[in-house]
């Protein structure tokens, strides 16, 4: 549930939908596009089947999920119930709830991200397209836009926390690292 920006060129801003529903949550790493809703422009989470993509989410609009690389479910009772943490909590998870927008880069840039098709395989040079929930895949039965070239294959991604999971680090999960071609 994250996107890790390694080198962007753009970070632009655009509106959300503020009747969103949690169907329409949008995670960070997630692809979007633009929809118009009685005459105003938002971003939406990609539909690779029907839209065209317009650049990664930077943010998380979601009342549920956290969306930061650093996020994490704790237990909370002897019951074994979790909670999912972040170091942003303020809005429950919803990073787009006190500006009502959310970023969006575009433009070109490095990234890594976990917001992938669990069935891919990545090999780099990969064409990178989007699946109908917004996620990454090299498959391009699911669009022909190409939105991206993967980098780096899907990868345990060092936290820079001190551990023996993946260089010397904790890891923060599997990603998989691609240059944005839109």
């Amino acid at each position: 549930m994250a996107l890790i920006e390694i080198q962007h060129v753009v970070a632009d801003m655009f509106p959300v939908d503020p009747d969103w529903t949690a169907a329409e949550a949008i995670i960070e790493g997630q692809w979007v596009a633009l929809q118009a809703v009685a005459g105003v422009t938002y971003a939406q989470r990609c539909d690779g089947d029907t839209d065209t993509a317009i650049g990664v989410a930077g943010d998380t609009m979601s009342n549920i999920t956290s969306g930061t690389p650093y996020a994490a479910s704790v237990v909370v009772n002897a019951a074994g119930g979790t909670r999912q943490t972040e170091n942003r909590v303020s809005d429950a998870f919803n990073e787009t709830l006190a500006s009502g927008k959310i970023t969006v880069y575009h433009s070109g840039g490095t990234f890594a991200t976990n917001q992938f098709d669990a069935d891919t395989v990545f090999v780099v040079g990969d064409n990178c397209y989007v699946t109908s929930t917004g996620n990454l895949t090299n498959d391009i039965s699911t669009t022909a836009q190409i939105v991206g070239l993967c980098v780096g294959p899907i990868a345990a991604f060092p936290s820079g926390v001190p551990g023996t999971d993946v260089t010397g680090s904790i890891t923060l999960g599997n990603y998989v690292t691609f240059k944005m071609l839109i």
